[in-house]
């Protein structure tokens, strides 16, 4: 049944085809950053690995959000590998994990990506198409994902 919250259909696609863009750099980042807690190594193995554990867990999180925001849009989220790598933001990365500080700023460079996304692309869109609930939402989102990369700059700081 679609829903029936006073946005057009045109707008609620539109604001969907973005919303998805993110779910798949939300995915990026989550797969970055799990891959970063089983293969960090040197100096602080065990901090890093539970940092990277906290934060992979909390952007598991940002993930099934993102997913469950499209579909109260009354769209289909998407959900395969494929369909993430054709419309994300961010790159795949095989970083070098003896270099603890590379894997940080990598992760804090796509953090902010993230932001920077939704500032230019997401707001302006949901707040044209006067669809108040997805821009609470990515304003949220955004304000997270600015703890998280100031958390890692904190690390390396």
């Amino acid at each position: 049944m679609k829903p029936n919250i006073d946005l057009a259909d045109a707008d609620l696609k539109k604001v969907a085809t973005l919303l998805n863009a993110l779910l798949a750099d939300e995915y990026v980042l989550y797969t970055k950053t799990q891959h970063s807690h089983w293969n960090i190594q040197g100096p602080n193995f065990m901090e890093l690995h539970k940092f990277f554990e906290m934060q992979y867990n909390q952007l598991a999180h940002v993930v099934d959000e993102v997913a469950e925001r499209i579909r109260v849009l009354g769209v289909l989220a998407k959900g395969t590998l494929k369909d993430f790598l054709a419309v994300t933001h961010l790159k795949e990365d095989s970083s070098d994990f003896t270099d603890q500080k590379k894997i940080i700023q990598a992760l804090i460079e796509d953090h902010e990506a993230i932001v920077r996304n939704i500032r230019t692309d997401i707001i302006p869109v949901t707040d044209g198409c006067k669809d108040i609930g997805t821009t609470d939402f990515v304003t949220k989102l955004a304000g997270q994902h600015e703890t998280m990369a100031w958390m890692l700059r904190a690390y390396v700081a």
